[in-house]
């Protein structure tokens, strides 16, 4: 194949790669923090550094939470390829699609491919899933919004300004609220660090994946999201009439 015979397509807007990127390097964050605080006792850390670490990481966490938030008004009222009727394993024609792909007959796509689209589903699950979780323990942890407020509400002792409260300071708290607020938390807590370990291991194959399909079938998947374009020699099944 030469470039000669390339076709160029532009297929992802700017706030599509925009959220892709900061999607990446906060999730980078997020994953490093996290197992920082999951081994905390490993390494060997003080409350005040688990705190510190904490906060590290719901702030990365707002980031992560606000930009999937956009993403997913986006998938509404943005470019034709960002839309959800182009992302989503639905709609008429996704079956004979997802047939046509993995049979080899059509292999060139413009937005997702057929596998791409379960793929990134439930990666959009998984992400949503940990946005909201997070939230919630940012407020079970270290009363930080949307709902630190409340929580400090529930577990202050009498005559505690909630606004007061700091982090382990047990002295501060209710016991018997203290300990119905942790039982609330734990299947928070529980799914926020199974989908941290699932999300890990998608997002290993999700590289993997775009790397074996560029390879493969070629498009430029990579390149495309520094430059908004894909490059095929044939024309791309979801590719407009006109082109």
């Amino acid at each position: 194949m030469t470039s000669e015979t390339l076709q160029t397509y532009r297929v992802w807007d700017r706030t599509t790669r925009l959220f892709h990127w900061i999607n990446f390097l906060s999730i980078l964050v997020l994953i490093a923090v996290g197992l920082v605080i999951y081994n905390a006792k490993a390494f060997g850390l003080s409350s005040g550094g688990k705190v510190f670490a904490k906060e590290l990481h719901v702030y990365a966490g707002y980031v992560f939470a606000i930009n999937l938030f956009w993403r997913l008004i986006w998938g509404f009222i943005g470019g034709a390829y960002a839309r959800f009727g182009r992302i989503l394993p639905f709609g008429k024609g996704y079956g004979a699609d997802l047939k046509a792909y993995r049979s080899g007959e059509k292999t060139a796509w413009l937005g997702h491919n057929p596998m791409g689209r379960l793929a990134v589903t439930a990666l959009l699950l998984l992400l949503t899933i940990q946005a909201v979780t997070g939230l919630v323990l940012a407020g079970t942890d270290i009363y930080f919004p949307p709902f630190g407020g409340m929580i400090a509400e529930w577990v202050a002792a009498e005559g505690v300004d909630p606004a007061t409260l700091v982090p382990y300071a047990r002295e501060m708290l209710d016991p018997a609220a203290y300990k119905d607020m942790r039982e609330f938390r734990g299947p928070f807590i529980e799914t926020h660090e199974i989908v941290f370990f699932v999300l890990a291991g998608m997002i290993v194959l999700h590289i993997a994946a775009v790397v074996w399909s560029d390879i493969r079938h070629g498009g430029g998947i990579i390149s495309a999201m520094f430059t908004g374009r894909k490059a095929f020699s044939e024309k791309p099944a979801d590719a407009p009439e006109d082109d």
